[in-house]
């Protein structure tokens, strides 16, 4: 398997949360909650953090675990995600690697940038999830013997 590195996958990520952004702007105007506040005493999480969080959930998840295999960032590189045996990814392993992330993310980051030192290219989030990032297209990756040598 040819797995995919680092900036490919930062890249990746930059394409698939602009629309993420867009949507969060779109929530919380409609909702009428500030993104920033000044205000200590103003609530933490509003329902727009709420409409936020299942948006992302969704998105990654949903994209991951489709016939796509891959966030629409990811499809324009050219890459795709799939389990340790080249399988497309089920709906709970790709929404665990989603929130697996959110670990990768409260130790400095470190779990994403892990990609760049390990064998496989797995962030700890793809280690806690057993997924891979590798390039190329639905459905074309399949069980590599190598993988488990």
């Amino acid at each position: 398997m040819d797995y995919a590195g680092f900036w490919v996958r930062f890249f990746a990520y930059l394409v698939d949360i602009i629309p993420l952004l867009i949507l969060m702007l779109v929530v919380s105007m409609v909702m009428g909650e500030p993104l920033m506040s000044d205000d200590p005493t103003a609530s933490a999480f509003g329902i727009a953090d709420l409409v936020n969080l299942f948006a992302g959930m969704a998105y990654f998840a949903g994209f991951e675990s489709s016939s796509y295999q891959a966030t629409p960032g990811k499809m324009a590189v050219g890459l795709i995600v799939v389990d340790n045996t080249g399988r497309r990814l089920s709906f709970p392993r790709a929404l665990g690697r989603y929130f697996a992330k959110i670990v990768s993310a409260m130790i400095l980051l470190i779990g994403f940038i892990m990609v760049a030192f390990t064998a496989r290219k797995q962030g700890l989030h793809d280690m806690i999830a057993s997924t891979l990032v590798v390039r190329g297209k639905p459905g074309e990756v399949g069980y590599d013997a190598d993988v488990f040598a």
